[in-house]
Parts: C-alpha cells; structure tokens; sequence
C-alpha cells in the first residue's frame, strides 16, 4: 500500500460545465481531506480547479497552488491556498505539480487539463514519473481519449505494456483507493519505452 502525502489533481477551469463535474471534484475534496492528503493544484480560482481546493480547505485539508506570474498578474489565482508558489513559466508549473506529488488524478477538463494529462503519462512512460495516475472518468468524459489510447495500443505506436500506466476509474472513493494500491513503478520502464 503506498503512502501517499500529496496527490496532484489536474482539472478545469471552466464554469458552464454540468454541476455532476463540480460535485466530484468538491467529494474528492473531502476525501484527500479526510485521508490528510495534501492537494496539489493549479491554483486557479474558478472552475474545478477551486471547487476541489475549496472543499479541501473546508475539510481541514491543505492545499499547495502552483501558478505562473502571468496569471497571477491577470488574477487568476486563487487567494485562500494554504500555500502559493508562483514559478516563471507553465513548463515549470507542470515540473514542479510532477515534484510536489506522490500520485496524479485528473479530473475532466478542456486543452489545458488533457495535456497535463498526456504530458505526466508520457513522463511515466520515460521512467520519469513512476507514481500512479488516476483518470477520473466522470459521465464517460475520458472515453473518446481512452478509445484513442488503446487504438495507439492496438497499432503499435505504444507497447501493451504501457496500457498499465493510468488506471480509470468512475468515482472520487475509488480514485483515492488506487492511488494507495496501483504499484508505484521503478525507473527500469524505461527499457520500455520504445517500441
């Protein structure tokens, strides 16, 4: 069983999105708050990405954001954080989001969310990342990207073996039960890695 400190949580900023997404994030929220989790996020003050800080932070948990100066200058960042790092660039966001992290979920979200996405599966396919990275696949939202994954699979652009690198699941409860139990991986993957 892993021990599991921090988990960085990758998800929208968006408003208009249906309240299902928003009622996941807030019960995830609670979860990593209850299990003394530190949230990791991208410090956004709208969208998913306050909503599961929010429900953290109403929980008793903490909450590290890690945001660029840009954003910070357009007030975009949330003010209530137990702890805001700003950084100089969206690379050394991600890097940082990766560092502070024992495991990843991402929650739905647009272009900003997949890449983050795709991005920490490809760090974990490099040995890069070795912890696990949890889909929460919310009202089927993942489908059509898991469909594209396992046609990646299926035409050789990625081994079966890399199939292993998310784990999708349907419900916060069952996102915080495999980040203690997918195994965390070792740098030897790298042997992996290509095709």
């Amino acid at each position: 069983m892993n021990k599991i400190h921090s988990v960085c949580v990758y998800s929208a900023s968006s408003t208009q999105i249906d309240p299902v997404y928003f009622e996941a994030a807030q019960e995830l929220g609670r979860l990593l708050a209850k299990e003394e989790i530190r949230l990791v996020n991208g410090a956004g003050s709208i969208g998913l990405m306050r909503s599961v800080a929010d429900a953290v932070l109403s929980a008793g948990g903490a909450v590290t954001g890690v945001i660029p100066n840009f954003m910070v200058e357009q007030g975009w960042h949330h003010t209530g954080l137990t702890e805001l790092i700003k950084v100089d660039s969206m690379h050394e966001r991600k890097q940082l989001m990766a560092d502070l992290s024992d495991a990843v979920i991402a929650l739905p979200g647009g272009c900003g969310t997949l890449e983050e996405l795709l991005e920490i599966i490809t760090w974990k396919q490099l040995g890069l990342y070795l912890n696990p990275i949890v889909i929460l696949n919310i009202n089927g939202f993942y489908d059509p990207l898991l469909t594209m994954l396992q046609k990646a699979i299926e035409e050789r652009f990625m081994r079966s073996r890399h199939g292993e690198i998310w784990t999708v699941v349907n419900t916060p409860q069952m996102a915080l039960e495999k980040i203690h139990s997918v195994p965390v991986w070792d740098s030897s993957i790298r042997k992996f890695a290509a095709i």
